[in-house]
């Protein structure tokens, strides 16, 4: 008898799970570039090429949340509120993230050990890099499919360089206070103040576009 799909789905999110968790525990331990995935599917109690069935690389390992993180902006600007800009949509986010000590923006305790894993390995900078990049990419064409935007105008990719800039900055603030040993709650409570001023910044550029209008019935 054949598995419901739920279930099959379910197991594989389930497998997936305990090879990243198991793989980041090896990497913890021995750092990222003394570890080979031969070493991650003995522990993690599967064969070399079920690791790689779920992962392509070993830097995906690594960065086995990398979908989330590219895809999140264009998510937040899809399912944006009517009558709210892009900049309004992603600045609510960035803040409730904020208020929720979330990973993404490395307020979460961890992320100082996480980053220095990341920065001994070259490999893993280069893989960071690009995914920062696809972030910024996948955000431009989700803006110039929602505006139905020329394919010569470079208002999108203009508007989503800034966006992404603005955010990763704020991060980077955060992650290099928290890896210098300052508690999480203090360093909340300044990149509020940090993020107020840069997304006003960005509303005093940029904040008009994009603007969702709202359904007809809501103007009667």
């Amino acid at each position: 008898m054949r598995e419901p799909v739920g279930l099959r789905e379910r197991k594989k999110r389930e497998t997936r799970l305990r090879i990243a968790d198991v793989a980041m525990g090896l990497f913890m331990i021995r750092g990222f570039e003394s570890v080979t995935v031969a070493e991650v599917a003995r522990a993690a109690d599967v064969s070399v090429n079920t690791v790689f069935n779920y992962f392509k690389t070993k830097e995906d390992l690594f960065l086995d949340r990398m979908d989330v993180v590219e895809d999140l902006p264009s998510q937040v600007v899809r399912e944006r509120r009517p009558g709210e800009s892009v900049v309004a949509a992603l600045r609510r986010d960035f803040l409730d993230a904020l208020d929720e000590r979330h990973w993404r923006i490395g307020l979460n305790e961890g992320v100082d050990v996480f980053t220095r894993l990341i920065n001994e390995s070259p490999s893993l900078v280069a893989r960071v890099r690009e995914m920062a990049e696809r972030r910024e990419e996948l955000l431009a064409r989700t803006l110039a499919e929602d505006a139905d935007a020329d394919p010569d105008d470079m208002t999108p990719w203009l508007v989503a360089a800034q966006i992404c800039a603005v955010t990763r900055r704020l991060t980077d603030h955060a992650v290099r206070r928290k890896m210098a040993g300052e508690p999480l709650d203090r360093i909340a409570a300044d990149l509020r103040v940090q993020a107020e001023l840069a997304f006003g910044m960005l509303e005093g550029g940029i904040g008009g576009y994009g603007t969702r209008r709202p359904p007809p019935s809501a103007s009667r």
